[in-house]
């Protein structure tokens, strides 16, 4: 009997090919977007789940309140580690660390890589697995674990065990153990060397901040023991740091917060000190996303089985007329839906590994399809017989409640009703697809709107390169600076404490008169040399900007215009700022310059002179020169003052644009879903378009003999699919509107919805489905009206 049906089933795709093409198909990419949908959704939700200790792991942050505004931040004082492990039984491992680039160096080889400097509890909150060398230690200051893919890419073949890495020149490391490489899908996949964090505080002389509770700037990982309550821990330790900080810090209020490693991911904001959300909300978005362009599918699936009914009416009455019964009339049909998607869900495989490089490009994964995972095949397999049996049971219902009299007689009408429910389900289709058309575009026009937005300082033909070798660490500054200069494709040079797309360190000491004592205000100071404002591109709107003409200088500052709104703007040039005993003079006022996040507001800044801060070298090329002319002129200077190190410089406007990388990422994702949806939504639409012409093809016929122009007939056959995708358009704006002004509503600097945005989606989706019935409508349209006439 099943292979009865199966054979019908078959028979049946075989005679119409055209509707059989594009159910399957339409069902393939139905099936074949929301396969790639899941697999993100899994990948992301799987986050750090390859980690033995994943439920006990968690990381310390505190809250912060500044000038009424309270902020969360992972940074933490040295002292916390220490007094977790001796008086908080509650912890079964602590662990300070701290990631950093560095450059490496063995022999002829100079690479730049990620190392993460970590007390030795790190190992185990880790699961750190050493494959070779000496069991898990990070006890010697001087010793060095390395991945297993560094230690090939340094070594080759050799035995690593024992040999000497320099670090940024400056001090050898010796490998004692090669350790598995962390999973490219957990927060330090980047990671590839592992050290003492005795090691850090050496290499930066930061001796004296092991027991300084006033310098925050390291993260701290901690592994509670099994029975101990996330709850009752957070509320044990909350006032920790405020019984340690010194009276003035006391003001900002700080609270320690326990962030479990299940959050860190797709929970990691942070709102006025509460964690609310964060990319679990794009995460399950896109998931809905996915159910949809299925259920979009599907609907194409039905609107064709059903549209064709009368096709198939004799058929029906015929298999009534000799016995069948209704259930056996289901069973039928439910077969050709269930073949139907089994052969859509062979194609979507395909489509699958065809599509999965490109996928993975866009959205930044290493995803894999496991097609030889057991239950992946049983997940899948559920589906496509969900998908068969839903797709499937709305036509069998209706099919076999045809009445086999009236079929046989030829008397059968569907009713002038029967269309309702198909255009109700193109209706859905299309305010899917123009939701997420409207939500697409209001995406791209966030990210133009920020990526516009003034930042205070020139990005282009800016340059820097980290100071973090001997040479460049011992180097005099002026020797560095002329040399620079020499090569007559640099315009200008200085060198300061921060990249210039991270902004600087944090500080909240600082006091004036007329300070409102109650208020605890965060500023971002930045320290540099002279000429630091004109390299990277400061605008001074009050006062002056800094001059080795003035001796005096070495303790001026300038401040950004919100710092001096802050103050007080009246008067600000000659104002003095106090800072542990230090008299500072404002001499000048820049603009707000957005080193850090281009979504939120710029923080009070403050910019100081220290000739002693060599961290980053910041260089701006001349523009006339070709830029990689200069570069190498540059990189000459560098491989003669810097032997050690590779010439491994960064653009500044391409360092900043990968701020936008992952709203860029959400927008072409969004874009594909929203042509895909659309795409399949036209699909179902053309098969109906196909269906109807067909359908009236003797009507086309007398009104072409009556006199009907071939716009008459195009109007005739369009209008009804034309006021579905009206309809659509007005019930999917407002549900766009409202789903994009909470999501744009996050963002501290975001765009304005403008009501052109909907008009152009409407349009826009209008216009596609003109397109798509114009060729039915206007084939029928042109048809010899004799041959109209001779059909039957």
């Amino acid at each position: 009997m099943i292979r009865n049906y199966l054979k019908i089933a078959w028979r049946n795709l075989l005679k119409n090919k055209l509707y059989s093409f594009i159910n399957v198909f339409g069902l393939a990419m139905g099936m074949a977007v929301t396969m790639l949908i899941g697999l993100w959704v899994w990948d992301e939700l799987s986050f750090n789940k390859s980690f033995k200790n994943y439920d006990g792991i968690g990381q310390l942050y505190q809250n912060r309140t500044f000038d009424g505004e309270t902020g969360t931040y992972p940074s933490m004082a040295m002292p916390i580690g220490q007094e977790l492990r001796t008086k908080y039984p509650e912890f079964k491992k602590v662990a300070l660390a701290q990631t950093e680039e560095h450059n490496f160096l063995y022999q002829d080889k100079k690479l730049n890589r990620t190392i993460v400097f970590a007390e030795p509890d790190f190992l185990d909150i880790f699961s750190v697995q050493t494959t070779k060398g000496a069991s898990q230690e990070l006890k010697n200051i001087n010793s060095l674990m390395l991945s297993e893919s560094m230690a090939k890419t340094f070594f080759g073949t050799e035995d690593p065990i024992g040999k000497v890495i320099k670090l940024d020149n400056k001090v050898s490391l010796q490998v004692i153990s090669v350790f598995q490489d962390f999973s490219k899908n957990t927060a330090f996949s980047d990671v590839s060397m592992i050290a003492p964090f005795t090691n850090y505080i050496s290499l930066y002389n930061y001796q004296n901040e092991v027991t300084n509770w006033g310098r925050n700037n390291e993260q701290c990982y901690v592994l509670m023991q099994k029975n101990a309550q996330l709850g009752q821990v957070q509320a044990k330790i909350k006032n920790l740091i405020l019984n340690k900080v010194s009276e003035s810090e006391k003001a900002s209020k700080p609270e320690l917060l326990l962030h479990p490693m299940s959050k860190w991911h797709l929970h990691d904001n942070f709102v006025k000190g509460v964690n609310q959300g964060g990319a679990i909300e794009m995460v399950w978005l896109f998931g809905i996303i996915g159910v949809f362009v299925m259920l979009l599918a599907c609907i194409n699936f039905m609107n064709l089985s059903t549209a064709r009914s009368e096709k198939r009416a004799k058929e029906v009455g015929i298999r009534k007329a000799v016995g069948s019964l209704r259930g056996q009339l289901i069973y039928q049909f439910l077969s050709e839906s269930l073949l139907a998607a089994f052969i859509a869900f062979v194609v979507s495989i395909t489509l699958v590994v065809l599509l999965l490089p490109w996928f993975n490009d866009l959205a930044n994964k290493q995803i894999e399809l496991p097609i030889s995972n057991p239950i992946f095949i049983g997940i899948s397999l559920s589906v496509v017989l969900l998908i068969g049996l839903l797709s499937g049971s709305y036509p069998a219902l209706y099919l076999s409640s045809f009445n086999s009299i009236q079929t046989l007689k030829g008397t059968f009408r569907v009713g002038r009703f029967a269309a309702i429910p198909r255009k109700v389900l193109v209706v859905v289709q299309f305010t899917v697809s123009v939701t997420i058309i409207i939500g697409t575009a209001i995406v791209y026009q966030q990210i133009s709107h920020v990526k516009d937005r003034p930042i205070g300082f020139e990005r282009n033909n800016l340059i820097y390169h980290l100071a973090n070798t001997a040479e460049l660490s011992n180097l005099k500054y002026d020797v560095l600076r002329n040399s620079l200069l020499a090569t007559n494709v640099v315009e200008e040079v200085s060198q300061s404490d921060y990249a210039v797309t991270s902004g600087g360190t944090l500080g909240s000491d600082f006091k004036w008169d007329g300070m409102d004592q109650k208020n605890y205000v965060l500023f971002e100071v930045l320290l540099s040399t002279f000429n630091h404002a004109k390299t990277v591109g400061l605008q001074v709107v009050e006062g002056r900007d800094f001059s080795e003409k003035f001796s005096t200088d070495s303790s001026a500052i300038l401040i950004n215009e919100t710092a001096a709104n802050l103050i007080g703007r009246k008067n600000i040039i000659g104002k003095i700022i106090r800072r542990n005993g230090m008299t500072l003079q404002v001499v000048g006022v820049v603009k707000d310059a957005l080193f850090n996040s281009p979504y939120r507001n710029a923080f009070p800044q403050i910019y100081a002179i220290d000739n002693n801060q060599r961290y980053v070298i910041n260089i701006r090329l001349k523009s006339t020169e070709p830029t990689s002319t200069a570069l190498a002129k540059v990189g000459e200077v560098f491989k003669k003052l810097n032997p050690s190190a590779p010439f491994d410089y960064k653009f500044v406007d391409k360092e900043f644009a990968k701020k936008f990388n992952t709203d860029e990422r959400i927008g072409k994702l969004s874009a594909v879903f929203a042509v895909l949806a659309i795409f399949i939504s036209c699909l179902g639409l053309f098969g109906l378009a196909s269906f109807v012409a067909e359908q009236r093809t003797k009507e086309i016929g007398v009104r072409k003999v009556l006199g009907a122009t071939t716009a008459n007939l195009w109007t005739l056959l369009s209008k009804d699919f034309v006021l579905l995708v009206l309809i659509s358009f007005f019930i999917a704006s407002p549900i766009a509107y409202y789903l994009m002004s909470d999501w744009i509503n996050k963002y501290t600097y975001h765009t304005e919805i403008s009501w052109l945005t909907f008009v152009l989606a409407g349009i826009g989706a209008l216009l596609i489905a003109l397109l798509t019935v114009s060729y039915q409508a206007i084939t029928a349209a042109l048809m010899n009206p004799v041959k109209s006439l001779k059909t039957e």
